[in-house]
């Protein structure tokens, strides 16, 4: 029997447990609870992981060598326990699914009812097969999605991690514990990724901890390279036998990832403008102005083209692809700047959780949404027990300008009515997006409203912290104790932002006998939770680890701090005022120009219905009288133009504050991500101020539209029949 010499990796490990067995080490926590750690980082991911696990085994695809390792690679970032095959066959099986479903549904409609219109059975069918293959390019797409939204989160704690290595490695030149460190103190998928790398040693992938995070950086070898850079530099710090040069080193590995995060915004910067403008034309003005000829347009199809097909269009398919477009172009932005992360310590937050604001909006807006229906309850006949009609004219109403024009106007087809469209219908209607709008609106700013003073008073804290984290270092470097040092800073800050926090710290410590970790990180009572910054968090995690090892090791972390917040607060504002003409622009697009068009363009419906009904009007009085040869080509205008297979108004008008409203949720999302990443407070807040602003603004311009150009046809049109 041949013995096979062991290898060098199982000599290794074999007797690095020994010597641990025998000195009584422990293995390092960082791993052990990884898969504990993963469910509760990625609940959600872990959704496509039973679909592709359960669907994926039904039949076996084999993609392509260059589809499987790029497919591998995904699944790899975004930690997917998922195979190349698995998640083909999801995407395959989507396509399939989806496309019996629309046959069948398609073959049930025309056996349950064969007097079906075999068009709209062709357009539903059409349709069913367009979302069909996006589903499958969705899902097909999918572990790339995911992956580079990892890397989103992931690379927005890059300038962190370096920082937290950067500091440890100052006062402990372990390149292991330096890792942990950071692995302990980060936030998101990057402390997961981090806890992977220890994983990968203790289950014997890897031998050494350098090996592993070697393996793992190669995943950033394109995207982010200036953090590779950074992290081999750290560990070039472990073979200089001179200290400052040593230090130097590390300070330099910090300066390479600033620099480059800045130099990525910057390209980003240029990049997006033109796919932000394209959005803004291909999502908001093309469609708003096709809405304009959809009444006229459904009239020249005899009806083929209905109210369903405008709401499934415009409500549902576009809005999507604008969503689509809109999160691919957020997909490239690169991390590391402006994300913040500890929303939840804010004793605050309870407010932003609640459903309660939802209880509160709901009340306000449903009201609104039953006046919206109103044609509706009319014509139902439900409101004839207490003496009222279907419907009125003008007329009866008072008001012979508009004759006999009906204020609701459904009009009878068949077996059947259509309409409304009367203009109080249609001003009606306005309630309806009115309702929607403000339900939202409501609750996004009972949610934010205590939430984002909180954040105002931090924002302007962050601003003075670099000068009073650099009296706090001297203060500690002086010798000085850390808990004394917090009431030394306050005092010399009053008058400041900062003042407040220091003093709350210190009030902690002095006055209910925290510790300084406690005074500073307590869920209930640290000041921490009064002044949520991930940035000021950063901070004080690296100055409570840092004390452990001595007031001059802290005093000399603190500088760093100092000089990285500096840096940073540079990097953030050259950024935005890049980024604030595009912002800008965006902005006044989706709260201005969008609503003042849409208002216009459904005052246009209002004139062309009105115009219409005035005409048919003005064809059935000619038509028993002499008058009837002057006016016979109106008949033949009618006959082409016929009010009845017209699309009314009034769902034009719903689709287009419906759509708007999707509009300003997609482009609010995008800006604020676009301006300060991943920031759920400031994203709700803004949504609750522009629904407000850019509804109001559509609203009023609605109904001026209406009115006046209802009015203007109808006077117009007044002294044809004198």
């Amino acid at each position: 029997m041949e013995i096979k010499p062991n290898s060098a990796e199982d000599i290794l490990k074999k007797y690095g447990e020994k010597i641990e067995s025998e000195l009584g080490l422990k293995r390092t926590n960082s791993s052990r609870d990884y898969e504990k750690f993963k469910q509760e980082m990625i609940p959600k991911l872990t959704k496509y992981e039973r679909w592709a696990k359960s669907l994926g085994g039904i039949i076996k695809i084999k993609p392509s060598e260059k589809d499987r390792i790029r497919t591998e690679k995904s699944l790899k970032i975004a930690h997917l326990d998922v195979t190349a095959s698995q998640a083909m066959t999801l995407a395959l099986l989507s396509l399939i699914v989806v496309f019996f479903l629309t046959l069948l549904s398609s073959l049930s409609i025309y056996l349950i009812n064969p007097d079906t219109d075999i068009g709209n059975i062709l357009l539903f069918a059409f349709l069913g097969i367009i979302t069909g293959v996006f589903i499958f390019y969705y899902a097909y797409t999918l572990p790339q999605r995911i992956a580079n939204s990892w890397r989103l989160k992931a690379s927005s704690q890059m300038i962190p991690a370096i920082l937290y290595m950067v500091v440890y490695m100052k006062h402990t030149s372990n390149l292991e514990k330096a890792i942990e460190f950071a692995s302990e103190h980060l936030e998101g998928p990057l402390a997961l990724d981090f806890k992977k790398v220890f994983y990968d040693v203790e289950i014997g992938k890897f031998s050494t901890i350098k090996s592993s995070m070697d393996n793992y950086l190669e995943n950033w070898r394109d995207y982010a390279p200036e953090f590779i850079e950074s992290f081999h530099l750290i560990e070039s710090s472990l073979f200089e036998p001179s200290e400052s040069r040593r230090v130097q080193i590390l300070e330099k590995s910090l300066q390479i990832i600033l620099d480059g995060v800045y130099e990525k915004m910057l390209k980003y910067s240029r990049e997006i403008r033109s796919p932000l403008t394209n959005i803004y034309m291909l999502g908001i003005v093309l469609p708003t102005l096709g809405l304009a000829l959809l009444p006229l347009a459904s009239t020249l199809l005899q009806g083929i083209l209905r109210w369903q097909h405008i709401f499934l269009i415009f409500n549902i398919i576009i809005p999507f692809f604008v969503f689509y477009l809109t999160s691919e172009v957020l997909l490239k932005r690169p991390g590391g700047y402006g994300e913040t992360s500890v929303l939840e310590l804010n004793p605050n937050y309870y407010k932003f959780a609640s459903k309660r604001p939802w209880l509160i909006a709901f009340l306000v807006s449903f009201p609104l949404l039953i006046i919206g229906i109103i044609p509706f309850v009319f014509q139902s006949g439900i409101l004839s027990g207490l003496g009222l009609a279907k419907d009125y004219s003008f007329t009866q109403l008072g008001i012979q300008l508009l004759g006999d024009t009906k204020m609701f106007d459904f009009k009878s087809v068949g077996t059947g009515t259509v309409g409304p469209f009367g203009p109080i219908a249609m001003i009606l209607g306005l309630f309806i997006p009115l309702s929607i709008a403000l339900f939202f609106s409501i609750a996004y700013k009972l949610k934010t409203r205590e939430l984002i003073k909180a954040r105002d008073g931090t924002a302007k804290l962050e601003e003075e912290f670099t000068n009073s984290l650099f009296q706090l270092g001297n203060r500690i470097g002086d010798g000085i104790p850390a808990e004394i040092a917090f009431s030394k800073v306050a005092e010399s800050t009053t008058g400041q932002t900062t003042s407040s926090f220091f003093s709350l710290v210190n009030h902690n410590i002095q006055g209910t006998g925290m510790s300084l970790e406690e005074a500073i990180f307590n869920r209930q009572r640290g000041a921490l939770s009064y002044y949520p910054s991930s940035l000021i968090s950063t901070s004080m995690k690296i100055l409570v680890e840092s004390v452990k090892k001595g007031l001059q090791i802290a005093a000399r972390s603190l500088m760093s701090i100092s000089e990285y917040v500096k840096n940073i607060q540079k990097i953030n504002q050259r950024l935005r005022d890049l980024l604030a003409e595009i912002v800008s622009d965006m902005k006044s697009n989706m709260t201005f120009l969008a609503p003042l068009l849409a208002g216009i363009i459904v005052g246009l419906s209002s004139m062309i219905a009105t115009i219409l009904n005035k005409l048919q009007a003005i064809s059935e009085l000619a038509g028993g009288t002499s008058a009837a040869g002057e006016f016979g080509n109106i008949g033949n205008i009618l006959s082409i133009f016929d009010i009845t297979k017209m699309i009314p108004p009034y769902y034009v008008q719903v689709s287009i504050g419906i759509y708007l409203i999707e509009i300003i949720f997609i482009l609010t999302a995008a800006l604020v991500t676009v301006d300060s990443g991943k920031d759920p407070l400031r994203e709700k807040y803004d949504l609750s101020r522009y629904l407000k602003r850019g509804i109001y603004l559509y609203l009023a311009t609605a109904l001026i539209s209406i009115l006046a150009l209802t009015l203007l046809a109808a006077i117009s049109l007044s002294g044809l029949v004198g």
